[in-house]
């Protein structure tokens, strides 16, 4: 058990701004389910990439001289910075997701009644009406 102080109790609003400063969500486009096996599978690839790179290193180091082969295999102990790495983008805030939502909703106020206005007008101009 922690000896500290119990923590603060917090009101109901107070609560909605830490959720929606803290969570996150996906707004790549990918399906949410289809992330957890495309983020492991891209961090991978990568370090597949990198073991197959060092095994050309190392197949060129058999064949090579003893002044090029020291130069490759110290080339092979130091090139951690050039591996390759696949980060995943951060996901954005959930507040500015829900802002965006509200914002997309109050620019389609009307843009149905647009859309048909439109098409009868089409109508009507090649319909010969």
């Amino acid at each position: 058990m922690s000896k500290g102080r119990p923590p603060r109790a917090r009101s109901p609003q107070e609560k909605k701004a830490l959720s929606y400063a803290k969570d996150r969500r996906n707004t790549y486009g990918q399906n949410d389910k289809a992330s957890r096996k495309a983020i492991p599978l891209r961090k991978a690839k990568a370090a597949r990439a990198d073991r197959h790179g060092a095994r050309q290193d190392l197949e060129h180091l058999a064949a090579a001289s003893e002044a090029a082969a020291d130069v490759i295999e110290s080339s092979l102990r130091q090139d951690t910075a050039g591996r390759r790495r696949w980060q995943k983008g951060p996901d954005e805030p959930l507040g500015t997701v829900v802002q965006n939502k509200l914002q997309r909703r109050v620019d389609s106020v009307g843009a149905k009644a647009l859309r048909r206005a439109a098409q009868e007008a089409w109508k009507k101009l090649f319909s010969g009406k």
